[in-house]
């Protein structure tokens, strides 16, 4: 079979699950490549999508079968397992050198901002070991939801630590987990980089102790430490404030994440442009930061409400 591929979303990240479709017709003896519109000679193409919010691929693609399939056209889409648990065919992104995967699926925490839960279930439960997609690259990005609400934490983080590869935790670590233990197994780890995320107030007291717990063992400065702050969500303008000032008392960088992004009021926008970059927020305070005149002109004017900042 001819197989062609297409990357909807672009190929700014690498698709997973075209990597994965790669290896198993590569397998099979098919051909495989990146979709072009003017060859109509393909026997299937898939196309695959992580966001809704990207436009679809209406090419033309001759008499070829069409499969869609990410979780930006359906929610529930899966690969079988024989294709999930191949290791991901890296020569189609030859401009990333990282190795890409999951030790885990699911997450017990349902928060209703997040699909995972849906998608994957309420169990944090192990899915490959670290084998089945890392080939000795130098630095490993590890897509786990919740990798630390899982049974087999501690032995996936000595399987990280032995990599001796540098990970890069891509996801918020929940931070509810931590404890002295957990937090010296992860710096046993090349950490690359480290989020962890503080999203609903309601934990900030479990939050702040996971992350306080986390930084008595952390020897690296906080370029390589990160904590996802979301908004526009349920939070105010204030409690937003407050948790960007509370994770850089705890030596973390923090990282503004705007929930339903392009609706959002400016208020965010400019704070994340100031808190999310380190050279603007170690420079000014936001007050000062604020691009647009200020000059005479209240916090509630410019923002529509008091806050205090």
């Amino acid at each position: 079979m001819k197989i062609g591929l297409v990357d909807v979303d672009g190929h700014n990240f690498p698709n997973l699950p075209l990597m994965k479709l790669s290896s198993f017709h590569k397998q099979k003896g098919d051909s495989v490549e990146w979709a072009m519109p003017i060859h109509a000679d393909y026997d299937r193409v898939y196309m695959s999508k992580v966001f809704t919010f990207t436009a679809d691929d209406n090419s033309a693609y001759g008499d070829a079968e069409i499969i869609r399939g990410g979780t930006g056209y359906e929610v529930s889409d899966n690969l079988p397992a024989e294709i999930e648990n191949l290791c991901p065919d890296y020569s189609l992104y030859p401009q990333f050198t990282e190795a890409y995967g999951f030790l885990t699926r699911g997450c017990p925490r349902n928060c209703p901002f997040c699909i995972v839960t849906q998608k994957e279930g309420a169990v944090s439960k192990q899915v490959a070991d670290l084998s089945c997609f890392a080939q000795k690259q130098k630095t490993i990005k590890l897509l786990d939801p919740n990798i630390l609400a899982c049974k087999d934490r501690e032995n996936l983080l000595q399987q990280l630590a032995e990599s001796k590869a540098y990970i890069d935790y891509t996801q918020g670590l929940d931070a509810r987990y931590v404890t002295d233990n957990i937090a010296k197994l992860i710096c046993q780890t090349k950490i690359s980089m480290v989020h962890f995320a503080f999203d609903l107030m309601k934990h900030e007291n479990q939050i702040v102790k996971g992350l306080e717990t986390f930084q008595r063992h952390f020897n690296k400065s906080d370029r390589h430490c990160q904590v996802y702050i979301l908004t526009n969500y349920n939070t105010t303008h204030q409690e937003d404030i407050y948790r960007v000032k509370k994770v850089m008392e705890l030596g973390y960088r923090p990282n503004i994440m705007i929930y339903d992004k392009g609706n959002h009021p400016q208020f965010l926008t400019d704070l994340a442009r100031w808190c999310n970059s380190p050279k603007n927020y170690r420079s000014c305070s936001f007050v000062d930061f604020i691009p647009r005149p200020a000059q005479g002109k209240s916090i509630k004017t410019l923002y529509g409400k008091e806050i205090a900042i």
